[in-house]
């Protein structure tokens, strides 16, 4: 019996039931649409791209925020550049990783693909970590390179006619930091919407109009009032005369805008660094012109010995904060205004090559044979000491040579140029300057006051130690004169005129030196001369009622006066340890007092 399915029209059974019928094929196998989905292969070239454009990304952030110099013989460039390559490696490690997972989750047989190639990145990153420290120790070590290193700074033989006489003590500027932080805030105080918005950045010794000075311009104090102030920039700067003992305000026409206190483009460094990519440079500071005009000096360095070895400045740029312009200059053209463009630190350091390298290496460690170096610092984070002195229209650095074994003597000083490191040495025994400073200390003990650093002056062909004592405040008090070959002979006195006749006449024998550390007696300078004296007789003060709007605190004579401004704006003064009671009124308040008009004291 034959069995028709109706008219098929001549039509096949794999043609009725689909192709899949007969020839071999089960008809009722499942299609790949039934069949269970797997997990796709990763695409290594896609993730490759995705960790590119992230290892770009990172880079571009760490270097804007470290900004190290596109220089092979920057560390901070090599440091950079293994970052960069370690964010690489872990990142394709993941991708490597990744990738692994989804090829085994892909696979038929449940087989790995050889990744090997993925992890790459993590090798090169190693080598740039070994590759630096390597180039350093050959082509860069002490040990291998002592006497290229001893060379790097030249030092001629000078004598004592190159120290400053005492007619010319006004050059020597014995005025530290503190001391001229104290004058330079007492200044900014009594300027309301400068001291509310900014505060006084770091202070830079510079030879101005054939003084010496010290200068810092005002900072934005922090990134809140830079947002709020950054329209009219900085609005000027300190100097403050270390001679006179007083500080100015210079106030601009047009306010600073790229200084190291702002931020994002307008912060100099960046703005510095991104005009000049492959510069290495540091020893940014502060300084201004002889018409007054603001400027931040960087010194350009190099290094003279393999890629980090030989530190020396090759130049300056010059930084115009008002315009942002900026403009380089070789060792060679540094204009004669700049004052600081080999920094004191750097000299020292340079120095202490020369005076323990010389005989090599080995020499340094073991023998010391003839090894030298400068006063060590005794602020913690500071190698080296030295004070300042204004001299041919340049800042020259002073410093004591002593040997190596600290045995508390000198066998001379080296005077250098911060402008063009001209450097003489020059053969002086005597007391290295912390036991001068011990000296003069020792003199005033019952008054508590520090020595500062001193400097040097020629006293009747006497090489001799000037220095100035302050008190806990680090208000200048007092002058202190020590001979630097008899350290035990001292004066000292509330002026730096009257230091220097007690001294000189200590030194010729017509005074003792009790008499020269002798000042019972009131100094004279100025209109106050002896003013202390008129608060002996109070009988004819009247009581008075006043609200106090501001006080001030100024040094004279060896005295505090504390002046007191009322709401009429009438000024009172007093000995402050007369009315130390003062210390408790704020501005504001109303108090009682006894005065003549003038002169106060409290009821």
């Amino acid at each position: 019996m034959i069995i028709r399915f109706g008219n098929t029209g001549g039509s096949s059974f794999r043609e009725v039931f689909g192709k899949n019928f007969g020839g071999g094929q089960n008809p009722f196998r499942r299609t790949n649409e039934d069949q269970e989905v797997r997990t796709p292969r990763a695409d290594p070239k896609k993730s490759l791209i995705v960790i590119i454009v992230i290892t770009v990304i990172v880079a571009a952030l760490i270097f804007y925020n470290t900004l190290p110099a596109v220089n092979l013989m920057s560390r901070g460039f090599w440091s950079y550049l293994f970052t960069i390559a370690l964010v690489f490696a872990i990142l394709s490690a993941v991708r490597g990783s990744m990738i692994g997972v989804s090829n085994a989750l892909s696979s038929k047989s449940g087989g790995k693909r050889k990744i090997k190639h993925l992890f790459a990145p993590i090798p090169i990153a190693i080598l740039l970590f070994i590759l630096p420290a390597v180039l350093s120790f050959v082509g860069s070590s002490k040990l291998l390179h002592a006497r290229a290193y001893s060379k790097i700074l030249k030092v001629e033989d000078g004598s004592v006619e190159n120290i400053p006489t005492v007619e010319k003590a006004d050059s020597i500027a014995l005025m530290d930091t503190a001391s001229a932080g104290k004058l330079g805030d007492r200044e900014i105080g009594s300027l309301s919407n400068v001291i509310s918005q900014y505060d006084v950045s770091d202070y830079t010794q510079i030879n101005y109009q054939e003084a010496p000075a010290k200068t810092a311009p005002l900072a934005y104090d922090g990134i809140i009032k830079w947002f709020k102030n950054r329209k009219n920039g900085v609005p000027g700067y300190v100097v403050v005369n270390p001679v006179k003992m007083d500080a100015d305000y210079v106030a601009l026409d047009k306010g600073m805008k790229y200084v190291p206190s702002a931020h994002f483009q307008e912060n100099l460094e960046r703005h510095i660094r991104f005009s000049y990519p492959t510069a290495m440079f540091d020893n940014l500071h502060f300084e201004v012109d002889e018409k007054g005009n603001p400027w931040y000096v960087a010194s350009v360095y190099t290094h003279k010995i393999g890629l980090f070895g030989g530190k020396q400045v090759k130049g300056v740029i010059l930084a115009d904060p008002v315009s942002g312009n900026t403009e380089y200059h070789s060792t060679k053209d540094i204009p004669t205004w700049v004052d600081n463009a080999f920094s004191g630190t750097l000299i020292c350091d340079q120095y202490n090559n020369y005076g323990q390298l010389s005989g090599g290496y080995i020499n340094s460690i073991f023998g010391q044979t003839g090894c030298r170096k400068v006063t060590e610092s005794k602020d913690e984070g500071q190698t080296s000491d030295f004070g300042y002195i204004a001299k041919d229209g340049d800042i020259w650095i002073y410093t004591g040579i002593t040997s190596v074994n600290s045995d508390s003597s000198n066998i001379g000083f080296i005077l250098s140029n911060e402008r063009t490191e001209k450097t003489y040495f020059i053969k002086c025994a005597g007391a290295d300057e912390f036991s001068a400073m011990a000296s003069a200390e020792g003199e005033v003990q019952e008054k508590g006051y520090q020595a500062s650093f001193p400097s040097l002056i020629l006293m009747d062909g006497k090489p001799t130690y000037i220095m100035v004592l302050k008190d806990n405040s680090s208000l200048v008090k007092m002058y202190a004169a020590v001979n630097v070959e008899q350290y035990n002979k001292v004066a000292t006195a509330y002026t730096q005129d009257e230091c220097l006749a007690k001294y000189e006449a200590l030194m010729k024998g017509t005074i003792t030196q009790e008499q020269a550390t002798s000042n019972s007696g009131t100094p004279a300078v100025d209109s106050d001369k002896n003013d202390s004296d008129k608060t002996s007789d109070t009988s004819s003060y009247k009581e008075r009622k006043i609200t106090v709007k501001k006080t001030q605190t100024i040094d004279q004579n060896g005295n505090t006066w504390l002046y007191v401004v009322d709401e009429n704006d009438h000024i009172y003064k007093a000995l402050y340890a007369d009315v130390i009671d003062m210390i408790l009124v704020e501005n504001g308040d109303e108090i009682t007092i006894k005065t003549d008009g003038e002169r106060f004291i409290l009821p």
